[in-house]
């Protein structure tokens, strides 16, 4: 059409190429502001800007072509049969098998051999592989992942990955080096891959000679067409809800009864909360599961026995999508008269914050130069004594890392009335300021869909109350405001903390885990993430069929994780609660008045650490 705009028109090519690739007809391809994800039928990549810029149209081709590859050549009942339950083994399993799908694309096509390497490049950038310092840093899955294109397309790896892969190269090359080269010969054949990829494990000591599957390659092929279209209804009615992840679950449950409950329990939650680099269906909801090859599977706490029950009912909702614009106008106007008072003193502690991240972008001066610009305020001395020689200064910039911060407030029942208020308008205020200094925030928070389990428990009772069910509640995660979103279009959407009947239960640790795993796909230099909360999490449902403490250690597993293993910088505000016993940076106070003022105050420490570094 001829009033067809330049992006939506590259849309269409992109999907057309993808269905091609893919060879799958209702194959559709949307854009994102959020991170890549696909969901069988449905791929989402990265929305390049209005001028399509060549790095960006490479970045979306790339994503594109990965999701249609795997499509096309990756069958996930073969995968899941011969996979390892044991968490980093796992991940290389997991790693190995998309290095192959990918292999076969490059191998046969030149332009989606670039593509690949285009989205290659984008997702090494939040891996931990090119942080590494020593070999316990690395994450074998990204290493061995790119050991095996290597091995597979002749590709080396990416120059930002060099250092890092250079620490365990030779060990792995030691250990399982046959066992690469002998990739290639089956390369075409999921079932001997698999196996052969069995064996590199072992090799590499990540499982026991036992632990592995052995694939006889005639095995699963009388049922697999049999079982396909059920597959494939799995995969439709778990698009929009996470309903794979209760899949995998219900099937893990049922592996349970048979021997080994313990170790398949633990399987499960490291598969919930893996990057989703596995099957397709696992990506769950857009924007939920940014894109961050091997990081969790790779990193997770020993002995970590969290589980929901299911996901199927969670929510990733957006603000506006809860109730319609008028009454989120209405909500806002009264957020705003109640707290007209308030506004002002933040808004001056806010502009103290904002000429304090200006300055440290300003330009600064280096003085008593040999040249450069003549230092007038130096004159004087030269007048008084002309043996004095001119001084100079040069003028320089001051690095100021691009940087990210996202709000995460708890929405629970205890924050109803002035706390959630001025929560709110505090988030408001620090956005606004953010803004200004070229700093994006995103404002998210957090709550349950209903008191006392909801359609979880429901499904619970249904099934005959089975033992330890894990998280029986249904999770309400609400972004107000996206960190590429600009404030004044967000603006409203803080006003629906107002409204009565959305203040619920806490769950904090899954929704720590959800925030993190928003920013840490993101390209941001510097990731900071505020936690504001009034008490410890709460939900009578689960507590009353798990153990006492099983939320808090949860939250207190996902606070040491985050805090020892990602590159996110993790604040805590406790409002009559405190906070300081589960985060190692972190403040409580006991007046809501004083939220505001010390929002400021912690974000602006932040920033002068980080001048001072």
């Amino acid at each position: 059409m001829a009033d067809q705009s330049p992006i939506e028109a590259f849309r269409l090519v992109l999907g057309g190429t993808a269905r091609a690739i893919a060879r799958e007809p209702e194959l559709e391809l949307n854009f994102t502001a959020e991170a890549p994800s696909a969901s069988y039928k449905q791929i989402r990549v990265p929305m390049p800007s209005r001028t399509l810029p060549a790095q960006q149209v490479a970045e979306a081709r790339g994503f594109a072509d990965g999701f249609a590859l795997r499509l096309r050549h990756h069958d996930a009942k073969i995968h899941d049969r011969s996979a390892p339950a044991e968490p980093v083994a796992r991940a290389v399993y997991d790693a190995v098998e998309q290095a192959r799908v990918e292999a076969l694309g490059a191998r046969a096509m030149e332009g989606v051999r670039a593509n690949l390497s285009h989205a290659l490049d984008v997702k090494l950038r939040s891996d931990p592989l090119v942080r590494a310092r020593n070999r316990d840093e690395v994450p074998l899955s990204t290493a061995i992942g790119l050991l095996v294109r290597e091995r597979l397309t002749g590709d080396a790896p990416p120059a930002v990955a060099v250092p890092g892969l250079s620490l365990v190269r030779q060990w792995i090359e030691e250990k399982a080096g046959a066992d690469l080269d002998a990739l290639g010969l089956v390369l075409d054949d999921q079932r001997a891959f698999a196996k052969l990829v069995g064996r590199l494990l072992q090799d590499l000591e990540l499982v026991d000679a036992d632990a592995v599957p052995e694939t006889d390659p005639m095995d699963g092929e009388d049922d697999e067409g049999e079982d396909q279209s059920e597959g494939q209804d799995e995969e439709d009615q778990s698009d929009d809800s996470g309903g794979s992840s209760d899949s995998q679950m219900e099937t893990r449950s049922e592996q349970s009864e048979q021997g080994d409950d313990e170790g398949e329990q633990s399987q499960l939650d490291e598969d919930q909360l893996t990057d989703s680099d596995s099957d397709m269906g696992d990506e769950g909801e857009e924007g939920m599961m940014p894109v961050r090859p091997n990081r969790p599977v790779s990193d997770m706490l020993p002995g970590f026995d969290y589980q929901p029950y299911t996901t199927r009912f969670d929510e990733e909702i957006a603000a506006v999508d809860l109730c319609d614009d008028a009454e989120l106008t209405r909500l806002r106007a009264y957020l705003d008269q109640q707290l007209v008072h308030l506004q002002g003193a933040v808004t001056k502690l806010a502009n103290r914050l904002q000429r304090k991240l200006m300055a440290q972008q300003n330009r600064s001066w280096d003085f008593d130069q040999e040249e450069g610009l003549l230092d007038a305020a130096r004159l004087a001395r030269v007048v008084i004594n002309p043996a004095h020689s001119l001084s100079y200064k040069i003028e320089r910039e001051t690095k100021f890392r691009d940087t990210v911060v996202t709000l995460l407030i708890d929405n629970s029942g205890s924050m109803r009335g002035r706390p959630i208020s001025i929560a709110a308008i505090c988030a408001d205020i620090m956005a606004r300021t953010l803004e200004r200094c070229g700093v994006k925030t995103e404002i998210l928070g957090f709550t349950t869909r209903a008191w006392k389990g909801g359609q979880s428990r429901e499904a619970w009772l249904g099934a005959g109350r089975p033992p330890s069910p894990g998280r029986l509640n249904d999770l309400r995660h609400i972004i107000y405001k996206k960190a590429d979103e600009p404030w004044r279009r967000a603006r409203k959407s803080l006003g629906l903390m107002m409204r009565e009947g959305l203040l619920k239960e806490n769950i904090d640790g899954e929704a720590l885990l959800w925030a993190h795993n928003r920013m840490i796909g993101r390209s941001e230099e510097r990731k900071i993430l505020m936690v504001i909360s009034d008490g410890a999490p709460v939900d009578d449902s689960t507590l009353s069929v798990n153990n006492g403490s099983y939320l808090e250690r949860h939250l207190r597993q996902m606070i040491a994780w985050i805090e020892n293993r990602s590159p996110v910088e993790l604040i805590a505000i406790g409002i009559g609660h405190d906070v300081t016993r589960y985060y190692n940076r972190a403040v409580t106070i006991m007046d809501v008045e004083q939220l505001g003022g010390t929002m400021v105050e912690q974000l602006a420490a932040l920033f002068e650490d980080e001048k001072t570094r």
